[in-house]
């Protein structure tokens, strides 16, 4: 595994980063958007159903934000936001997201995606398989160990002593970095996690996903949707990831 250390805060990056593009406007893309357009980030957001449907989420985010298709998103400023079904990662245009940097938030769900051979088996990790459906793009798996309603709970200026960490894992060291420095805009500190074949470690059911930021991580699966969160800093973050252990993926049922 790669070295571990939570990501600094460069203002040149910041300058540079003026526009995020969001494919995606359900819990985990309306988060992200709402961050977004609170830290000076002009936003602009797609979905399947198109940009009429996106006109109260707009009205809400105020200004900043532009509803559009998914082929305007993917090419709007200097990143994009990634965060649809698993099984809707084939269908987008092919070389959409070719040489763009990309946030990506999947998860592998058998109860909505179904069995996906090549998961089940553990050949390849979610990202692998989301890198092979996406040939080109510059994938960075991030937001998808945490729940929607804990990222604006958790989000934190920088240098603050309660800030909570997200960890990345990708290929592309120069697209790490771009999406830690907009992270870091957006609230939290990172933790390399190394490439893509290391992501496992913060898959759904992982030592590294989602209750790690619950207050109580006891609470009862039927609760966990209003339950409270509570930080998780860089160290902590590092030590989980280095000590999660592997799901058995063909045993998981949600």
């Amino acid at each position: 595994m790669s070295e571990r250390t939570p990501h600094g805060h460069h203002k040149e990056e910041e300058r540079a980063m003026s526009t995020l593009g969001i494919i995606g406007s359900g819990n985990i893309g309306t988060a992200v958007a709402r961050l977004a357009v609170a830290a000076g980030i002009d936003v602009v957001i797609a979905n399947s159903r198109g940009p009429r449907s996106l006109a109260g989420l707009v009205e809400e985010l105020g200004p900043r934000a532009t509803a559009a298709t998914v082929e305007q998103a993917a090419r709007a400023g200097e990143a994009t936001l990634l965060s649809i079904p698993l099984t809707a990662y084939d269908a987008l245009p092919e070389g959409l997201l070719r040489g763009r940097t990309v946030l990506d938030t999947g998860n592998y769900y058998p109860f909505r995606d179904g069995r996906i051979t090549e998961l089940d088996s553990e050949q390849e990790t979610t990202t692998e398989l989301a890198q092979r459906l996406l040939p080109g793009a510059l994938l960075v798996k991030t937001f998808n160990n945490i729940m929607a309603h804990h990222i604006p709970q958790l989000a934190r200026p920088a240098g603050a002593d309660d800030r909570s960490a997200l960890p990345i894992a990708g290929e592309d060291p120069a697209a790490k970095a771009r999406a830690a420095d907009l992270i870091d805009r957006l609230g939290f500190d990172t933790v390399d996690a190394g490439a893509p074949a290391e992501s496992w470690r913060f898959e759904p059911e992982s030592d590294a996903y989602t209750r790690i930021y619950l207050a109580d991580p006891g609470v009862p699966v039927d609760q966990m949707m209003q339950a409270p969160a509570a930080p998780v800093p860089a160290s902590e973050l590092a030590d989980l990831l280095e000590s999660s252990r592997r799901v058995k993926v063909a045993e998981r049922t949600f």
